[in-house]
């Protein structure tokens, strides 16, 4: 049991020790398409002109040893796979850059929750519309309800006139995504920004 447990783990061992892309000896198909901007110096490697396209793994990998790069598979599942003679360090790097740079890029949504009940008075109201305005100027998305609890059930047109009305008032910041729709004990609707955030 004991040689069994330690092979397993061996065998785990090695898949996380393993980059993330293949490369130099990972990879072990015959033949590659080889691709990049560094065809001039391969060239000279190989004394003769040469330009992207399939060669043999054997050789390419000869080439990036020379030049003290890496042999690293871009698109594994191409037939065959393409490779690029690269510092694969430095890929990494890049990769994880851009990776950043678009997460930075990418808005989170918010969407800030505004409850009602259906004899909201109107002191109640402004104040909560208020709150709404400063939620959609900032950039978040408003979703207003209205909750009936026990009898109150029976003011749904209620409801549904109080939400339109909220809907009228943030015409200026909001834009409703659909009307005011009932589900369950709750009537509600959701509006999203009418214009980007200014950035402070």
């Amino acid at each position: 049991m004991a040689k069994r447990f330690n092979k397993r783990n061996n065998r785990r061992f090695q898949r996380n020790t393993q980059p993330l892309h293949r490369i130099n000896e990972y990879i072990r198909v015959p033949e590659i398409r080889l691709v990049g901007n560094n065809f001039d110096k391969i060239s000279e490697l190989a004394e003769q002109k040469l330009e992207p396209g399939v060669v043999s793994t054997k050789q390419a990998r000869e080439w990036a040893t020379k030049m003290q790069l890496d042999l690293v598979e871009i698109s594994p599942k191409a037939s065959p796979p393409v490779c690029k003679i690269i510092d694969y360090k430095k890929f990494l790097y890049e990769n994880k850059k851009k990776e950043k740079e678009q997460k930075a890029k990418q808005t989170k949504v918010v969407v800030k929750e505004i409850r009602f009940g259906p004899n909201t008075d109107d002191h109640d109201f402004d104040f909560k519309l208020k709150h709404a305005k400063k939620f959609l100027t900032d950039g978040a998305k408003v979703k207003a309800y209205v909750q009936f609890k026990g009898r109150t059930i029976v003011f749904k047109q209620r409801g549904r006139d109080l939400l339109k009305k909220f809907v009228a008032e943030l015409a200026e910041v909001g834009v409703p995504e659909y009307p005011p729709k009932m589900e369950d004990r709750r009537m509600h609707c959701t509006l999203g920004p009418t214009k980007k955030p200014v950035k402070k």
